[in-house]
């Protein structure tokens, strides 16, 4: 899977970049977080700090056309991002079931 950035624009007010970037893929469409892993390690950054807000393939090409919010920092993300995108993209999770299994085991 092969990443190429196709446009970057900065938005200090919210601690990110918008990302615009077009994916290669040799089998079928990655999961958004196969394709949140790739991006992150493209753009040195944590898999944390990255949102993939949309993945756009057209049928039977290779070739799928995205965007990405990078934040730069995990908390700025959990801060100006919806709640289901933060599902989506699996931020936030552990810290949340990790809390959860200390409530019940104190239970």
């Amino acid at each position: 899977m092969d990443v190429a950035i196709v446009e970057e624009t900065d938005n200090p007010m919210l601690h990110r970049t918008d990302v615009t970037f077009e994916l290669t893929h040799d089998d079928a469409t990655p999961s958004r977080l196969q394709v949140r892993d790739s991006l992150a390690a493209t753009l040195n950054k944590d898999a944390n700090e990255v949102v993939v807000r949309n993945l756009d393939t057209k049928f039977g090409m290779r070739k799928t056309v995205g965007e990405a919010k990078v934040y730069e920092t995990a908390d700025a993300a959990t801060e100006v991002e919806q709640d289901h995108m933060l599902d989506r993209n699996k931020i936030g999770v552990d810290a949340e079931e990790s809390g959860e299994e200390a409530e019940a085991e104190e239970a």
